[in-house]
């Protein structure tokens, strides 16, 4: 039986005190793709520019300004390499396990040659669409 792990990308826009991951970021966008990977997928992650791979409710985190837009290739390749360690370490890299990305190139783009050597089997619903295509595919299944 396959077990589906959503990662979801971090937004710029936060609340401006520290709160568990989940809580901390503000837009439309995160709530809609929090909300698809909470009722579509058995366990989620969110995927942090500064802090990696972090549980959704795992320690509360301060605001921050980091994003991987802007990042050098190097940053995304260390990024990438961190975010695949942690997915390592939870087990998550095994057969049997789909990881479905709720995230732009910037924050899968040097994280697939990684995963392609593993057992994982991976899938990006919304890979090539604008953001208001994205939108209207998330509001489209919730």
């Amino acid at each position: 039986m396959t077990q589906e792990i959503g990662l979801v990308s971090c937004v710029k826009s936060k609340r401006d005190e520290s709160t568990v991951p989940k809580d901390l970021y503000t837009s439309a966008y995160f709530e809609k793709m929090r909300s698809y990977a909470e009722q579509h997928h058995d366990g989620w992650y969110i995927l942090s520019a500064k802090h990696g791979l972090i549980e959704p409710d795992g320690d509360p985190i301060e605001p921050y300004e980091r994003t991987l837009a802007n990042a050098s290739i190097e940053e995304k390749r260390e990024w990438a390499d961190n975010v695949f360690n942690e997915l390592d370490e939870r087990g998550v890299l095994t057969d049997g396990v789909r990881l479905v990305i709720h995230a732009g190139r910037d924050y899968y783009g040097e994280l697939l040659p990684r995963l392609e050597d593993t057992d994982v089997t991976v899938e990006i619903p919304t890979e090539g669409m604008r953001i208001g295509e994205k939108l209207s595919w998330y509001n489209e299944r919730s």
